[in-house]
């Protein structure tokens, strides 16, 4: 069935939709990761997005449900050059258009994705909708105007507790849109998980006794979560705090620095960062469209991103205090970073 992505500028793309046959509205980014579309698709920090990949066949090797990064697929839609029909993998369990089919996702493939991809770097991310209708800007503009993602921590996070038993350091997770390969990254160093859901009252954290806190990532706009930072602020200094990606932004944020939009987002699998405590470069997984831009007081730089030198982690000079911007866990690929988990737990 013919589909078209049009932007909030008024650029049109025609091709091909296929997955779940239903307009949707999002913002448009677009990721460089060359596999782990599957991983793209379920990690939460993508809600409220329409995620376009850059290299130009996706799905060669189908969706194995072991590899997901959550219960779901969280983004809004999804724009490829090429879907492949007939994947081939000893691991593969369905084709990405049954996937997205059953998890009531649109995609759109056949279009210029290069194209797209050079709009949204010069331009900037904007808004779009994939749609059957044979429509124009104009009579999508109001929805695409009233598109809102300040509700997404709220949507994503988990609703109740969650327990992964282990002998070692007790950790306590803000889920704001926690990926699995995190908590399998704790576990897999012993550590006891508890999970807690996004608005979890500082003392019900506190009252478990753990040995680390930590900040997950998420989606959206750090700026949107006031009262998580309010709660941030109560377990400063009384536990040492770690995070990932949004974690790393409210804690910016908490300590009083400040948080900004970049122009089109850190989204892929070839990002170089150096970590100036090692004296070492590493390509490293991210996602992400908001940095810290304004680094608070008592924090000092421990990573920069050598693609536009913006901050990729910080450490309290005082405080059990350290943060990083990209995802050691990858989940996508690749895992140079693993190391930065020992890190973490350096400072219980």
């Amino acid at each position: 069935m013919k589909g078209k992505l049009i932007l909030e500028d008024g650029t049109i793309f025609e091709g091909k939709a296929f997955g779940y046959l239903k307009d949707s509205i999002g913002e448009v980014v677009f990721n460089t990761s060359m596999t782990g579309y599957g991983e793209v698709l379920t990690d939460p920090s993508y809600y409220g997005q329409i995620v376009t990949m850059t290299y130009p066949l996706i799905g060669n090797y189908g969706i194995n449900l072991e590899d997901v990064e959550s219960k779901g697929v969280h983004v809004k839609g999804f724009i490829v050059r090429e879907k492949s029909d007939t994947p081939n993998n000893f691991r593969c369990e369905m084709d990405i258009d049954t996937y997205l089919k059953q998890n009531k996702v649109i995609g759109l493939e056949g279009i210029d994705t290069r194209a797209l991809t050079k709009i949204l770097r010069n331009n900037g991310t904007m808004r779009g909708i994939i749609t059957l209708e044979n429509t124009s800007l104009e009579d999508v503009k109001a929805k695409l105007e009233s598109f809102s993602n300040t509700q997404a921590v709220k949507t994503v996070t988990r609703k109740e507790i969650e327990r992964i038993e282990g002998n070692g350091p007790k950790v306590a997770v803000m889920d704001f849109g926690v990926k699995q390969n995190i908590l399998r990254s704790f576990a897999a160093r012993g550590c006891d998980v508890t999970v807690f859901p996004a608005l979890t009252k500082p003392e019900e954290v506190l009252a478990i006794n753990p040995d680390l806190i930590f900040l997950s990532n998420g989606p959206g706009d750090p700026e949107d979560l006031e009262e998580v930072i309010e709660n941030i602020k109560e377990l400063v200094g009384k536990k040492p705090i770690v995070g990932i990606c949004l974690g790393h932004q409210l804690l910016a944020l908490t300590l009083g620095g400040k948080t900004g939009k970049l122009k089109f987002g850190h989204r892929g699998g070839n990002h170089p960062v150096k970590d100036l405590e090692e004296g070492k470069v590493f390509i490293t997984s991210q996602n992400h469209g908001y940095y810290v831009c304004e680094m608070p007081e008592n924090m000092e730089v421990t990573h920069i991103n050598l693609n536009d030198d913006t901050v990729e982690g910080m450490r309290h000079k005082e405080l059990p205090i350290y943060s990083v911007q990209y995802h050691p866990e990858a989940c996508p690929g690749p895992k140079d970073s693993d190391y930065v988990f020992d890190k973490f737990l350096e400072l219980v």
